[in-house]
């Protein structure tokens, strides 16, 4: 099963290809875009991601599309929605999230593939409620999200309990838009 296709104004959310892999491994591999994540990854776990994602779209019918910037960038990252595989209080959830190559950010493209997805997860998919969570320090995802309608739940943030007790990045705030919500 393909994944479905979502356009914006600038950017083509589009299924994975194989010559996707070299960008994302050097994307993820880059310091500055894992500066939030516990540490850069070598080729093969970012080849290994790249799977779960292919393998997401099977099981679910949406994922961590791949971001084409035609004219620009063939490839730049993802946005798209997860289903989380670790346990919290919040969960079962659809998430939003991004991954974007550093050279990308500044010009809007995270919230513009985020609001379509978000579009798309609750009029197409009808998802009830889509969270996004990042490190508290994540000032420009927490920005992206607060621009695409989303509201913290202080009250849901919460430890991630795939980092260890007293890891710098284990502390995790949780934002939540519901369908019906979104601006």
């Amino acid at each position: 099963m393909g994944a479905p296709e979502l356009s914006t104004a600038r950017l083509k959310l589009r299924e994975w290809r194989r010559d996707d892999r070299v960008p994302f491994a050097a994307l993820n591999a880059d310091p500055k875009v894992m500066e939030h994540f516990p540490a850069p990854l070598p080729t093969t776990e970012s080849d290994a991601m790249v799977e779960r994602i292919l393998s997401h779209f099977d099981r679910h019918g949406y994922g961590l599309w791949a971001v084409e910037i035609p004219g620009v960038c063939a490839f730049a990252g993802f946005i798209g929605l997860n289903v989380p595989v670790f346990e919290a209080p919040f969960m079962p959830c659809v998430e939003i999230g991004w991954r974007l190559a550093a050279n990308t950010w500044g010009h809007g493209y995270a919230r513009e593939g985020a609001a379509a997805v978000l579009r798309w997860a609750f009029e197409v998919e009808r998802i009830e409620e889509v969270v996004s969570f990042t490190v508290p320090g994540n000032l420009r995802s927490r920005r992206v999200m607060e621009v695409i309608g989303m509201k913290h739940d202080p009250a849901g943030d919460f430890e991630h309990p795939l980092l260890p007790v007293g890891h710098r990045l284990r502390t995790h705030v949780l934002y939540r838009l519901a369908r019906g919500l979104s601006p």
